[in-house]
């Protein structure tokens, strides 16, 4: 990455060509004359569904104001999960939308199935405890069906063809109680997406998705494999670490460049950056009607690209590397939401869900985990698994 030159970057970038322009082609646009007629659209897959380029990650939100004047700038789809905020936030949305008409706004939420360490099917992986699950964020949003139902967190291709799980859930489509179903995926993206594209039973992917990742054109190719199979995508972790390059949040990075990379690939349908303020807003919303390059932005990603950043790829290698056989890509990603984030509580939560305590490493004299981002794993663990201890109501 230290090496990488600007022409050397453009070159591989997305698709292995580079920022590109976005040509009308791939826009869908809205009745003329109409409040959103500037607005970028691209169509969600075999979904039908026609959604503006940038949609509302709504994971860190708690203000129902800051929603209200997202869907007031044309921002329509809305991204929460089961387990966001204690199910707050499910709650918000549904104090939020249940006075508009259901067919002006796209709600689509997460559900977790358990899995073993390695994410694959388990005694623990309950159909039924997952369909409870989905009906109690049903009862928070005051919805009769989500627009979409993602399974939250899969990285096997095991998991994803898990005949019991995979048959609840359709049963959920046929009964009106979802749309369409999906999947996100953190880690190992390039194989779940790529398998999901030879079967017809999945609508939408959610996968992480940034400049910054380092499967970025193995990444690439799958998204376009399931694009071309009628598979919706949506992007997230487009910020590679929540717009911050260090845990002392110094170094900024360039937010809107970040999103128009992710962008610039026509197979990415929308994008759910988090927005916690007005201001966060304002930026993203530009992008609603504009997704050209301007050389300091080509020339921010390529200087990001050689500082390791706070966001980690989830490629597995440092798995097998650990003695302990430790879920380390959580962890990086719980370290990622305490400092890039600024969220400790989200990081807290990750790990009490990955069963992880504080200093998981006491014993293990010398890390033998090597880091493909060249991180320090061994201190980022000491330093964010002592959020596992702390008292939540301290974390707020």
């Amino acid at each position: 990455m230290s090496e990488i030159t600007r022409r050397g970057f453009l070159k591989k970038g997305i698709a292995g060509a580079g920022i590109v322009a976005v040509s009308p082609s791939m826009l869908v646009s809205a009745a003329p004359g109409t409040a959103e007629e500037n607005i970028i659209y691209r169509t969600l897959g075999k979904t039908g569904l026609k959604v503006p380029v940038i949609s509302f990650g709504v994971m860190r939100s708690d203000n129902p104001s800051l929603c209200t004047a997202a869907y007031d700038k044309g921002i329509r789809l809305f991204d929460t999960a089961n387990g966001y905020q204690g199910g707050n936030n499910e709650t918000m949305l549904g104090n939020l939308f249940k006075n508009h008409k259901r067919d002006s706004f796209i709600i689509a939420t997460k559900v977790k199935a358990d899995s073993d360490r390695d994410g694959k099917p388990s005694d623990q992986t309950s159909p039924e405890k997952f369909l409870e699950m989905f009906n109690t964020s049903l009862s928070r949003l005051q919805m009769d069906y989500v627009d979409i139902l993602y399974v939250h967190g899969l990285s096997t291709v095991e998991l994803m063809e898990y005949k019991p799980l995979l048959n609840a859930i359709k049963k959920l489509k046929k009964d009106g109680k979802t749309k369409f179903i999906g999947f996100s995926t953190h880690s190992n993206e390039p194989l779940v997406i790529s398998a999901a594209a030879e079967k017809e039973d999945w609508d939408v992917i959610l996968t992480s998705y940034n400049y910054k990742h380092a499967a970025a054109n193995e990444l690439t190719s799958a998204i376009k494999k399931a694009s071309a199979a009628g598979i919706g995508i949506v992007a997230m972790k487009t910020l590679a670490g929540g717009g911050w390059l260090d845990k002392e949040r110094t170094k900024p990075m360039n937010t809107g460049a970040a999103l128009k990379w992710v962008l610039s690939n026509p197979d990415v349908h929308t994008t759910i950056p988090g927005m916690t303020s007005f201001d966060q807003l304002e930026l993203n919303a530009r992008l609603l009607t504009d997704l050209s390059f301007s050389e300091t932005e080509k020339n921010d990603l390529i200087a990001d690209m050689a500082d390791p950043g706070l966001f980690c790829s989830g490629c597995l290698n440092c798995i097998s590397s650990c003695p302990r056989h430790l879920p380390v890509p959580d962890m990086m990603r719980a370290y990622m939401y305490a400092y890039g984030y600024a969220s400790p509580s989200m990081a807290k939560d990750l790990l009490a869900e990955i069963k992880v305590t504080d200093d998981p490493c006491s014993g293990c004299e010398t890390c033998t985990v090597r880091c493909s981002r060249n991180f320090n794993v061994r201190e980022k663990i000491a330093d964010v698994s002592r959020l596992a201890d702390i008292p939540s109501e301290f974390l707020a």
